[in-house]
C-alpha cells in the first residue's frame, strides 16, 4: 500500500465487548481483538453469522446497540484513542472521517425522507455548496453507485426502492465525502453479482485515488478472498487466524478456517437438484404480467416494474428468478401472494387464480404459499420472543395443542440451524444471520406446498448456507415442496434451482433449464451475470 507511516490508519488493541440484558450478566461477544489497518487497505472481517464481527464494527464507530459495553481495550485512529469520545465527538468523524455502510438497509433510511434529501443532508453537514451544486453532487453519486433513472430515483421514497437499491444509496452517502475509512459491513448482500462487481471497483477507486482504507465485514469468503488485502477470521468473537489473504487461502493454519474453506468448495461447484416427481398441473402460473407503478405525486412519471411475464413452475420443483435489483424480481413475488395487485395477466396458485382472491379466500391460499423476506430485520416483530414469532402462524392456522405447537416451533428450529436456547431472545439479540433464519423457520413451520424465497440465503455465512440449501433440498425430496427462488446469488440459484427465469428492468431476457442456461445463455446480459460470478478459481466459470 501507498502508506509508509509506521502509524496505522486503525488500531483495535486487546477490545472486549458484552451486551447488557435485563439482570442478567453480561454476555461477552467479542474477546481481545487486536488488528491494524493501514491507509489504502482493505482487511475483511469474515465468519459465521453471530461471531462478533459487525459488533466489532459498529464498536469502532461508537455505534453498538443500547446495551452495548466496551469491556476493555482501546480503539485508536490516526494514533488517537477515540474509544471514550462522546457520541457529539464522533459525530465530527462520522461520514468526514469514518463512514459506516450498514448491513440493514432496510431501517438505515429515514422513510419520510426523499432519497435525494437524504444524500444530500451528508453534503451540507460537512460542505458548504450551493443548492444547484449540492443537487447536482447527488445526482452524481446515485449515478456512481449505479442506480438507474438517478433523477427519478433523487424524488422517491425509501419503500418505492428495492433492497438492493436502498443499499446502492447508503454507499452513495457513505462514499460522498471521500472519507479515510469506509466499515462496509455486508455492503453488497443485497446486490445482484454486476452491481456488486461496480461498487466494489468502486471502493478500489478511492482506496488507490484518496487512500481510503476499507474494513470489509462480510459472511461471503469468496469475495473477501478476491478483494481483500488481507483476512481476518472471527469464531464466537475470537479470532482464529489473520494474514495476507494469499497466505491464509493457500495455507490455513487455523481448523476452523479449513472448515470454512470446505464449505465453500462445496458450495462452488454445480451440483443439479434432485427432480421431485412431476405432477399434472403446474404450482404456479404467470401469464402476460404487466405492473406500472407512480413516481411520487406527478401521474405523469411512471415506471413499468413488469411487462408481460410468463412462467410455471412444476410442482415439486424449484424455479428461480435472477436479474438486477430494480429489475421487478420482488414486485412480481408481492404479486404471486396477493400482497400487490398486476395490472393485467393471469397468476394461478395450485389452480386457484390469485388476482381474484380478497379477504378470508386470500389469507386461506396463504397456508399453501409463503414468502420468506428479504430483510429479516423489517419483518421480526421487535418486542417478541424469537419463539412467539414463529409459533404465530400456528396459531392463526393450525388447531394444535400448545405441547404440540412446542414440539412443531422447537423442531423446524433446529432444522434450520437455530439453537433451541436462542427461541427466548428478541431479534435485537440475534446477528443478521440468525434473524434470516427465524425468518425462515416462521415460514416452515406451517408445512406449505409453495415457499417464495426472496434472498433468502444472502445475509448467511457460508456454513450457514450451505445447512439451509441443504434443508430446503431435504424438505423438497421428502415432502414435494414447490420453491420460487429469487435471488442475485447466481452461484447459490445454480445448486438449488432446476429452471430460471432471467429478469431485466421488468422484462424476460432468458428462460429454460439452468444447466442450459448457465452453458450455453441466450442474451449477453445472463453472460454478464455469469462472469460476474466472484469464485476462488477463475476456472470455475464457464466464461472467461
Amino acid at each position: 500500500m501507498n502508506d509508509q507511516s509506521p502509524v496505522p490508519l486503525l488500531a483495535l488493541e486487546n477490545l472486549t465487548l458484552s451486551y447488557r440484558s435485563g439482570s442478567q450478566p453480561r454476555r461477552q461477544v467479542v474477546h481481545n481483538v487486536s488488528f491494524q489497518l493501514k491507509a489504502g487497505e482493505m482487511l475483511a472481517l469474515v465468519g459465521e453469522s453471530g461471531s462478533g464481527k459487525t459488533t466489532t464494527a459498529q464498536a469502532i464507530i461508537g455505534l453498538m446497540a443500547e446495551n452495548g459495553v466496551r469491556d476493555s481495550g482501546r480503539i485508536l485512529l490516526n494514533g488517537v484513542d477515540i474509544s471514550d469520545w462522546s457520541q457529539r465527538r464522533l459525530d465530527t468523524l462520522r461520514g468526514a472521517r469514518i463512514s459506516l455502510i450498514p448491513q440493514d438497509p432496510g431501517s438505515s433510511l429515514n422513510p419520510v425522507k426523499t432519497i435525494g434529501d437524504q444524500v444530500a443532508e451528508i453534503l451540507t453537514l460537512h460542505q458548504r455548496l450551493g443548492r444547484t451544486e449540492r443537487q447536482q453532487r447527488v445526482i452524481a453519486l446515485l449515478t456512481r453507485v449505479g442506480l438507474s433513472h438517478p433523477e427519478q430515483r433523487a424524488r422517491q421514497y425509501p419503500h418505492q426502492l428495492s433492497g438492493g437499491m436502498k443499499q446502492r444509496v447508503l454507499i452513495a452517502i457513505a462514499i460522498a465525502l471521500q472519507p479515510a475509512l469506509i466499515i462496509a459491513d455486508e455492503p453488497t448482500s443485497a446486490l445482484d453479482v454486476t452491481v456488486q462487481k461496480r461498487i466494489l471497483d468502486l471502493i478500489d477507486e478511492l482506496r488507490r485515488e484518496s487512500g481510503t482504507a476499507v474494513l470489509f465485514v462480510t459472511h461471503d469468503l469468496a469475495l473477501a478472498a478476491q478483494r481483500a488485502d488481507r483476512l481476518l477470521v472471527f469464531r464466537n468473537g475470537e479470532i482464529q487466524e489473520q494474514g495476507e489473504t494469499a497466505t491464509v487461502m493457500n495455507a490455513p493454519q487455523n481448523p476452523y478456517t479449513r472448515q470454512l474453506f470446505a464449505d465453500l468448495s462445496a458450495l462452488a461447484p454445480p451440483q443439479p437438484p434432485t427432480r421431485h416427481a412431476s405432477f399434472s398441473s403446474p404450482a404456479i402460473v404467470v401469464n402476460g404480467v404487466n405492473k406500472t407503478f407512480q413516481l411520487g405525486k406527478d401521474k405523469q412519471q411512471t415506471l413499468q416494474a413488469l411487462q408481460n411475464i410468463a412462467f410455471s413452475v412444476t410442482r415439486g420443483t424449484t424455479h428461480a428468478l435472477v436479474g438486477e435489483s430494480g429489475s421487478g424480481k420482488t414486485t412480481l413475488a408481492r404479486i404471486l401472494l396477493g400482497f400487490q395487485r398486476a395490472d393485467s395477466g393471469l397468476v394461478l396458485i395450485d389452480d386457484i387464480d390469485a388476482t381474484e382472491l380478497s379477504g378470508e379466500a386470500l389469507r386461506q391460499l396463504r397456508q399453501k404459499i409463503q414468502l420468506v423476506y428479504q430483510n429479516p430485520f423489517a419483518s421480526l416483530d421487535p418486542s417478541q420472543t424469537l419463539y412467539d414469532m414463529i409459533e404465530e402462524p400456528l396459531l392463526n392456522f393450525a388447531p394444535l395443542s400448545k405441547a404440540e405447537r412446542r414440539l412443531r416451533v422447537e423442531d423446524v428450529a433446529l432444522r434450520v440451524a437455530l439453537p433451541v436456547e436462542l427461541l427466548t431472545r428478541k431479534p435485537r439479540e440475534l446477528s443478521g444471520g440468525q434473524r434470516q433464519r427465524v425468518a425462515i423457520a416462521r415460514a416452515l413451520v406451517l408445512q406449505p406446498d409453495i415457499l417464495v424465497l426472496d434472498e433468502a440465503t444472502s445475509a448467511l455465512d457460508v456454513t450457514v448456507q450451505a445447512q439451509i440449501l441443504g434443508l430446503l433440498q431435504q424438505l423438497q425430496h421428502q415432502l414435494g415442496l414447490t420453491y420460487l427462488f429469487i435471488s442475485h446469488d447466481l452461484a447459490t440459484v445454480r445448486r438449488i434451482a432446476h429452471t430460471v427465469t432471467v429478469l431485466r428492468a421488468g422484462q424476460v431476457v432468458d428462460q429454460g433449464d439452468v444447466d442450459t442456461l448457465f452453458r450455453q445463455p441466450s442474451s449477453d446480459y445472463t453472460r454478464e451475470l455469469i462472469n460476474a460470478i466472484p469464485s476462488l478459481a477463475a476456472e470455475q466459470k464457464d466464461f472467461a
